[in-house]
């Protein structure tokens, strides 16, 4: 069978059998990918542990007809375990690993961005450089503007009249002008527009200044348009503790 090296973040696993684990990945290389590791849940396994959620690992890889087996796991960076230690970080963490699962198809379509944020993210989160929740609603925004669903923020998304608009609308795509609000819009305080312009530019010396309030009104916004555009709610989402942030 032929074989290929992929470094990965391990997004989730379900167990298959006895003692296999089916483990879904999302590789640099090949996008998602879905694969067994053997013999994983059997205490001698030489890699089972490598082989968790949040895992950032570096795979040799059969190819299988129906699932790819992985044979060798190296460990780079176990975020896990020190995510673990702290409620507010697993919650953001696993937020991050069910959004990268749901907005990576599973078709061998390389996606290096996504990794990179979705590492990067990660490491973030670990090192404690940024408040959770900034970080969290960082990840999303990007994440979603890389997958094409991008919010307008700094002009009306349908008449494109520039500058901070007073309305915003999770289904039409972001800001709204008085003249073009449609029923179910809110208006942001002004401060919030800016938060959330700054989290999409990586603006950290303003978003960690940010007042608590504005943070909290942007965390609903970015909350309301991530699930509005994966059309279903993300379970992990309504557990983060938005309190630490």
């Amino acid at each position: 069978m032929p074989s290929y090296r992929a470094e990965a973040i391990v997004l989730r696993t379900h167990k298959l059998g006895e003692a296999d684990r089916i483990i879904t990945l999302l590789t640099r290389e090949r996008g998602k990918v879905r694969a067994v590791a053997k013999g994983v849940r059997r205490t001698k396994s030489k890699f089972g542990a490598r082989l968790e959620p949040f895992s950032r690992v570096d795979l040799l890889v059969f190819e299988g007809k129906n699932l790819d087996i992985i044979t060798q796991a190296e460990s780079l960076n176990a975020y896990g375990q020190e995510l673990a230690l702290d409620y507010s970080l697993w919650t953001a963490g696993q937020t991050m690993l069910e959004t990268a699962d749901r907005l990576t198809p599973e078709d061998s379509i390389s996606a290096e961005s996504q990794y990179l944020l979705l590492v990067g993210a990660l490491r973030t989160l670990v090192t404690g450089e940024h408040a959770a929740g900034l970080v969290l609603d960082a990840f999303l925004l990007r994440a979603l503007s890389m997958a094409g669903y991008s919010p307008t923020l700094n002009a009306c998304v349908i008449c494109g009249v520039a500058g901070t608009q007073p309305f915003f609308h999770v289904s039409t795509g972001g800001a709204l002008c008085v003249e073009h609000r449609v029923p179910g819009s809110v208006a942001p305080r002004p401060e919030s527009f800016e938060l959330m312009q700054a989290l999409m530019t990586g603006d950290w010396e303003f978003a960690d200044a940010s007042a608590a309030k504005d943070r909290s009104e942007v965390s609903g916004l970015v909350a309301a348009y991530v699930q509005w555009h994966l059309e279903r709610g993300l379970r992990s989402l309504p557990l983060v503790d938005r309190q630490a942030t």
